[in-house]
């Protein structure tokens, strides 16, 4: 029995689909309460609790091979660091402390690119970087390395584990319209568009759950795998969306300088609205930073082979284009 934490959420629907498709039992644990929207006609066993409940966490645990955690909160911006840390630190010490109580044989963690130490322009991004519990970026990179660094102590102490780090995830099944899903679905309609000249490293949320599936099966104990795909230029972003849908709208390119000036005063309104942020120091910083990445490692050892970005994009466009309806925005921290 699989069982996946978070699995109501963007990479955690991928990956149930994914596990049921292989024919494999699968367990979901969500929020009491949660939208399950995602998951809706899949055959999977269904938990609700919280990981900061440990009693939720051995009910949801019972008779199960392997934990796929994937439980957590996202933010790009700098502030609610008490509730990311009680989530994102707390809750994976829970998980981890509750697996070895009930005899799980292997947890998979989801960490994230933005765990590792930031390296400068220059230097690849690979495994060979430490997790960063005090990297200065902001509290979701350092507490997604604090929780990292309890994974990778388990596995000293006995427990079978893998970490998994994927770049920039993008994709279809966004249903809860991540930051990223966000974005390309303001390109595909009419008017006047706005960027920033930047890159990252994107990859297909189909491939994050490949990869997951790949690296409890092929991985080896204690060892942690960047789950990358390419490195694409928002511009040839914007541009391959456009061209997807069939529209030509016209683009205003902001100099990084003033985008970050009014990145403050952006974040002000959102925390006034209620709003999810679009533009954030953090997003800003990141686009712009080093994002030369390598999952060479993942592609050795576990098999890992990331499709093409122009593929994931032309898909997700057309499943934003049949399932928009299906969707709703969340408010992200």
């Amino acid at each position: 029995m699989n069982l996946i934490t978070g699995g109501a959420g963007h990479l955690g629907n991928v990956l149930t689909r994914e596990l049921l498709e292989r024919g494999e039992k699968v367990r979901v644990l969500v929020l009491p309460g949660e939208d399950l929207k995602s998951l809706e006609c899949l055959d999977f066993e269904l938990v609700e609790g919280n990981i900061l409940d440990r009693e939720a966490l051995r009910a949801a645990m019972q008779d199960v091979d392997v934990v796929f955690h994937l439980a957590g909160l996202v933010s790009i911006t700098e502030d609610k660091s008490f509730l990311l840390e009680k989530v994102n630190v707390e809750g994976t010490r829970n998980v981890i402390e509750v697996a070895k109580e009930m005899g799980v044989r292997q947890l998979i963690y989801t960490s994230s690119i933005h765990a590792l130490e930031r390296a400068p322009k220059g230097v690849p991004i690979d495994e060979h970087l430490p997790f960063d519990p005090a990297n200065p970026a902001g509290p979701y990179d350092r507490t997604k390395a604090q929780a990292s660094l309890l994974v990778k102590a388990a596995s000293d102490d006995g427990l079978e584990t893998k970490i998994v780090c994927p770049t920039g995830v993008l994709g279809p099944y966004d249903y809860r319209r991540s930051e990223m899903g966000e974005l390309i679905l303001s390109w595909m309609r009419r008017g006047l568009h706005f960027m920033i000249n930047g890159a990252f490293d994107f990859v297909d949320v189909r491939d994050v759950a490949l990869g997951q599936i790949l690296a409890r099966d092929n991985g080896k104990s204690g060892e942690t795998y960047i789950l990358g795909g390419e490195r694409i230029e928002l511009p040839w972003l914007h541009q391959i969306v456009q061209k997807v849908v069939g529209k030509r709208s016209p683009m205003v390119t902001f100099p990084i300088s003033f985008a970050l000036f009014i990145a403050p005063l952006a974040e002000f309104y959102y925390r006034l609205t209620g709003t999810k942020p679009r533009i954030t120091r953090y997003s800003i910083e990141t686009v712009v930073s080093n994002s030369r990445i390598s999952c060479e490692k993942a592609k050795q050892e576990l098999g890992y082979s990331p499709r093409a970005m122009v593929q994931t994009v032309t898909d997700t466009v057309r499943w934003w284009m049949d399932n928009l309806r299906l969707t709703q925005r969340t408010l992200r921290l």
